[in-house]
């Protein structure tokens, strides 16, 4: 079990790496020896992640030239445009409720595998794969797959829409700390097996993340109108005029 286990987390992170763009479409994937480097696993255990990731269509082996990453056919299309408002709203709805479910079903090696999460929050060590790892344990330790692909097609969009990665990565990435002590109190109240509290700490999460999108639209608007101002302060001015006088 533990084999199988580590062999699918490379299957995820390799995944995840190839979402971020790291790896597009039509690029070839690091030798089996870098991969297992990079990692820390074994030859063998690369070897079968690239077999699961080669069932899933999201690479392709080509004997004498290398694997290669494919196009994901399975990318939710996206019928409307999501705001990173709209996408926060519904994750907050979501993972809310995948969170007080887990509380009653998560087992104590998750919990062990979300304070590692955590752990690499706090070192810094790819912060934004441990954050993506923490909310997906929480979903699958819900032990309901309609869950885990509602919140995985969540994630989808927040890796994909360009716009939903400007705005996270705007507000991410200015928060860290905070988005550490959240995530711990998520993990407490999991820890003690607390629905509502689990429910109240995800909310907390996203909400705090709603209202720093909310500043930094701010932002940035009271920043396009100082630009426009400047702009048509040269145009009318008369300090040229008074200067010649």
């Amino acid at each position: 079990m533990k084999s199988r286990r580590l062999f699918w987390n490379i299957v995820e992170k390799i995944e995840q790496l190839i979402e971020s763009g790291l790896y597009q479409p039509g690029s070839r994937l690091p030798p089996e020896r870098e991969l297992a480097e990079t990692f820390d696993v074994s030859r063998p255990t690369i070897r079968e992640a690239i077999i699961a990731l080669e069932v899933r269509e999201r690479v392709e082996v080509k004997t004498g030239s290398g694997v290669y990453v494919l196009e994901n056919k399975n990318a939710p299309k996206q019928l409307h445009s999501i705001s990173a408002f709209e996408l926060t709203q519904a994750r907050a709805l979501v993972e809310g409720e995948a969170a007080a479910l887990a509380a009653t079903t998560i087992t104590d090696e998750e919990l062990r595998d979300l304070k590692s999460t955590l752990d690499a929050m706090e070192q810094e060590e790819n912060p934004e794969h441990a954050d993506r790892d923490f909310h997906m344990i929480i979903s699958r330790a819900t032990r309901n797959n309609a869950i885990l692909l509602a919140v995985e097609n969540l994630w989808q969009v927040r890796d994909t829409n360009v716009e939903v990665k400007a705005a996270y990565k705007g507000v991410c990435s200015q928060s860290s700390s905070k988005r550490l002590h959240e995530h711990t109190v998520i993990y407490q109240a999991l820890k003690k097996r607390d629905t509502q509290a689990a429910r109240a700490a995800m909310h907390q999460h996203f909400n705090r993340l709603i209202n720093a999108l909310f500043e930094a639209k701010e932002a940035q608007a009271l920043e396009e109108v100082r630009r426009q101002t400047i702009e048509t302060r040269g145009l009318y001015s008369l300090s040229h005029v008074i200067r010649e006088a």
